[in-house]
């Protein structure tokens, strides 16, 4: 595991609230009640904080609005549009409410979306087998010829397994064929940091985010104080990207 994702495990709330909890209690018995009293309140203040819905719609919100979702007709035209692996939150078109399998957000309908308005002539996709056997450059691939994008339209780069390697193969495939200027896809929490590392890498991409998920939904009971289980464990994906890009610019990679 690298360290990026050791510390993005690590302060997960469950996690952290968990990890707290239990070295309070080992305090406790050495009967340092000061202290383990207030890791006690760290552990509840972090647990409350990021099931909030508040806490979310700031963190996350603003990571999705320094790149705004644009419609495909509105976006300029490039050489490739590459699309990074992955999911934000299961999909959902809605951080706070209940994944919809025919409402999904998926990187592939955008990127198709992108093709079929005439945005760029071939489709880069990008990621290495997580689970199994196939990539999730191949899934996506299955799922694009499936939309009626051609096979020879689509070329995979299935050796990365972050968006440091997504950035790095991808660059190494589109300089080959002397592609610079590129239409990036990914969430749009996850675009600040991919935007960053395709830019470091040389080339010149341009953010073509699916539309953003942490937006307040059309319910008259939505509350934005009232904690909320689904919101606490999505939150992982915000704490994913403060301490990816902390690490990532530690390490030169944007």
């Amino acid at each position: 595991m690298s360290l990026s994702s050791f510390l993005a495990n690590l302060v997960i709330p469950l996690n952290l609230c968990v990890t707290l909890l239990v070295i309070a209690v080992v305090l406790l018995m050495l009967r340092w009640r000061r202290t383990a009293g207030a890791l006690v309140a760290m552990s509840l203040a972090w647990g409350v904080f990021w099931s909030l819905p508040a806490s979310s719609l700031w963190a996350g919100g603003r990571l999705e609005q320094l790149y705004p979702y644009t419609p495909p007709s509105e976006l300029p035209a490039a050489q490739a549009i590459v699309v990074l692996g992955g999911h934000t939150a299961g999909g959902r078109q809605n951080w706070f409410q209940p994944y919809d399998r025919d409402t999904a957000v998926t990187r592939t309908a955008a990127a198709a979306t992108l093709y079929q308005a005439q945005r760029a002539p071939v489709i880069v996709l990008s990621g290495a087998a997580l689970e199994g056997s196939q990539s999730e450059a191949e899934f996506m691939a299955a799922n694009l010829r499936k939309t009626g994008v051609p096979a020879d339209a689509l070329i995979l780069e299935k050796n990365s397994f972050n968006t440091y390697e997504n950035a790095l193969y991808s660059a190494r495939i589109l300089k080959e064929q002397n592609i610079n200027r590129v239409l990036l896809v990914t969430s749009a929490l996850h675009m600040p940091r991919a935007m960053a590392a395709f830019s470091k890498q040389g080339l010149t991409p341009i953010a073509a985010p699916s539309a953003p998920q942490i937006v307040v939904p059309d319910d008259p009971d939505f509350s934005f104080w009232l904690p909320d289980e689904r919101t606490f464990f999505a939150s992982r994906s915000i704490i994913k990207e403060y301490v990816g890009m902390l690490m990532y610019w530690l390490r030169g990679w944007i």
